[in-house]
């Protein structure tokens, strides 16, 4: 059961996100797009279902244990990500002997970018 709440949760989330998205987007255009970019909308949206939902549920998925492995070693720690139960933002936790700390600021915002980065490398990487 708690199981399927933290599911609705993180849906909400995602909900939340893109009409929060659509709104700051607008109405667009259609556009003929080539391949290419048709290519990397998609492995965006990859991408981001991956950082949006396997990373925080902790998957056991070939791709997402990459992307954490190579994360982690960058940065020589060992991160976990969670979404707080009242707030839509991801939260980032060092992982320290002395139990979770959280990363917060521009450290925060680097671990993001970079997480955002690999994502994007491997998703681009294992696609046909």
């Amino acid at each position: 059961m708690l199981k399927t709440y933290g599911r609705q949760l993180t849906s909400a989330r995602r909900l939340a996100r893109f009409k929060r998205s659509l709104a700051a987007a607008g109405a667009e255009e259609e556009v003929t797009i080539s391949r290419l970019a048709k290519r990397k909308m998609l492995v965006e949206q990859v991408a981001r279902e991956i950082l949006e939902n396997l990373i925080v549920t902790g998957s056991e998925n070939e791709t997402v244990q990459l992307i954490l492995n190579e994360l982690n070693l960058e940065f020589r720690e060992d991160f976990q990500f969670q979404y707080p139960p009242s707030e839509i933002d991801l939260q980032v936790f060092r992982i320290t002997d002395m139990g979770p700390e959280e990363v917060t600021g521009p450290a925060k915002n680097a671990v993001f970018k970079r997480l955002w980065e690999i994502t994007l490398e491997k998703v681009n990487d294992t696609m046909l």
